[in-house]
């Protein structure tokens, strides 16, 4: 436990919480579907939470009891309504269809390869009505960066209850088929008190291209594909549109 919260909690807040350069992407596709809408990774409801708000029926998915626990706290805080579930996405059931599947911030590249993407392509197929999208967000730190130039981005920095805490992106490493992202963790309490740690983030380097052509063998056909934008703190990314066969 970290501060008020877990831990799980806490740090997928303060690396990934900010982030907002992709709503808008998701906003306009769901405003297409004009239908229900699975979120999958959806963490602590960055986004869900914000296309609840505007209306849309969302069901969001995590593997993580705890991420999950939280988002569901949030929308009744907040007076929305998410149906939030503990599932693995490379083997979930809900027993109900969606006009739109979404993964931002790359998702589909934290499976452990491309037999754990060719498992949640096919889950996520099943819950699709023909003609529904699939869309997931893709990334690459090391694209168009020369070999040895990879510089690691501004730390994020978070404060809540009187409690501080950074993460501070250390290296990015090629290791494989992965990029290996070690992350220096701090957290200070109220009286000072330091501790830290290093954690390592393994997201898979998957092509648009490879991930299209996963996808056709589990029943989508690929669309023309979407961008969001980089920062100075945040990589771009591309967004593969997979439409249900």
């Amino acid at each position: 436990m970290v501060g008020l919260t877990s831990d799980a909690v806490t740090w997928h807040d303060v690396e990934c919480a900010a982030y907002d350069l992709d709503l808008p992407l998701w906003r306009e596709l769901a405003e297409r579907a004009g239908g229900p809408i699975l979120d999958v990774g959806a963490g602590t409801g960055r986004v869900a939470l914000d296309l609840a708000r505007r209306g849309y029926d969302v069901t969001a998915i995590d593997a993580d009891p705890e991420l999950v626990h939280e988002l569901g706290t949030r929308a009744r805080t907040r007076g929305l309504r998410v149906r939030a579930a503990v599932a693995d996405v490379r083997s979930f059931e809900l027993g109900h269809e969606f006009a739109l599947a979404i993964a931002p911030m790359q998702v589909v590249q934290l499976l452990g390869g491309e037999r754990g993407r060719r498992a949640a392509l096919a889950s996520i197929r099943r819950h699709l009505t023909a003609g529904s999208v699939f869309a997931a967000a893709l990334a690459d730190p090391f694209e168009g960066i020369p070999a040895g130039e990879v510089v690691p981005p501004l730390p994020d920095i978070r404060e809540t209850d009187g409690w501080v805490y950074a993460s501070t992106p250390l290296a990015v490493r090629r290791e494989q088929t992965t990029a290996a992202i070690d992350r220096h963790r701090q957290c200070i309490s109220p009286a000072g008190e330091v501790s830290e740690r290093v954690a390592t983030i393994q997201l898979d380097l998957v092509s648009a291209d490879q991930l299209e052509a996963e996808a056709a063998d589990c029943g989508f056909v690929a669309r023309e594909r979407g961008w969001i934008p980089e920062s100075a703190e945040w990589t771009g990314s591309s967004v593969v549109m997979l439409e249900a066969s």
